[in-house]
């Protein structure tokens, strides 16, 4: 089994999974984006269908996808997801996702930092614009 991007979830999935009206509810990822991510490549596995040809995603799916969610949005490229999936799909391959996610904590680190940095910019400018205000200054 592959490994999930995320240690647990809490997510109460049926054994026969969740049809993708569900999913997109439980992970917060719209149903195109969800499609997007399977044609992509972007999973594990295709999610599988019911009978009628209907996705039905199961628990490690919704895990992954909400690991897709938390790469996204520590500034992860498509591009760099699809090449941790490809890995992620082939056993012995766990020096490999190791080095991948140490160079992502890296770039989040840096980009953090420049955030922080930003923010205490922004902070300066409330300080004296709160001054400003306060005295009456009209020309600040």
């Amino acid at each position: 089994m592959a490994e999930m991007l995320l240690p647990t979830t809490d997510i109460a999935v049926p054994d026969e999974g969740v049809p993708i009206g569900d999913a997109s509810r439980l992970t917060g990822v719209g149903i195109d984006a969800l499609r997007y991510y399977e044609r992509a490549g972007l999973l594990l596995d295709a999610a599988s269908r019911n009978g009628g040809g209907q996705r039905r995603y199961r628990t490690n799916d919704l895990a992954w996808i909400t690991g897709l969610v938390m790469l996204r949005e520590t500034g992860m490229s498509i591009a760099d997801i699809r090449v941790i999936a490809d890995v992620s799909r082939r056993p012995g391959t766990e020096a490999e996702r190791l080095r991948l996610f140490e160079e992502h904590r890296v770039r989040v680190v840096e980009q953090l930092e420049r955030t922080l940095r930003h923010l205490a910019a922004i902070d300066t400018k409330i300080a004296a614009y709160r001054k400003a205000v306060a005295e009456g200054d009209t020309t600040a």
